[in-house]
């Protein structure tokens, strides 16, 4: 999956509008205009098209949990430069509360199977044995799921 389809995906499911996808960019750590915005949610075919790098998608992310939960105390964390989909599941987890069951129960409003333990080794350590990367595919089904799950629903 794309940075873009992400952001895409996050904008639809909550209903943000262009000013609050650049307040949750700032809350984030990141000021960005507007035709920033625009140009990263634009489709692909469009010749104004532009990605969003992983940093700017990962102080959205940042800006989404503060939303969501609420500033921490203190410093702001930095935005990470590089992402993956693991990280990125671990913010929208952080970011809605989602317990381990919430997450499977998301799956399969999508009906996408997994199992605790599989869920599990995608928030470990990289370096630990069990650790697995998340495939685009059970992350695309995940935001599937998340869109049906908070579409429409109060922000």
């Amino acid at each position: 999956m794309t940075n873009k389809d992400i952001l895409r995906r996050i904008r639809y499911t909550f209903d943000y509008n262009d000013s609050e996808m650049i307040a949750l960019f700032a809350s984030g750590g990141k000021q960005v205009t507007r035709a920033e915005v625009s140009d990263w949610l634009k489709k692909e075919d469009d010749p104004e098209s532009k990605e969003i790098d992983d940093e700017h998608l990962a102080a959205f992310l940042n800006g989404f949990i503060n939303e969501k939960r609420g500033k921490k105390e203190g410093e702001q964390p930095a935005p990470e430069k590089k992402l993956n989909n693991n990280i990125i599941l671990r913010k929208l987890k952080i970011a809605l509360d989602l317990k381990d069951e919430e997450i499977i129960n998301i799956l399969e409003r999508v009906r996408f199977r997994l199992g605790k333990a599989e869920l599990s080794a995608f928030f470990r350590n990289p370096s630990q044995p069990q650790y697995r990367p998340l495939k685009d595919q059970i992350l695309r089904n995940f935001l599937h799921g998340m869109q049906e799950e908070y579409y429409g629903k109060e922000k």
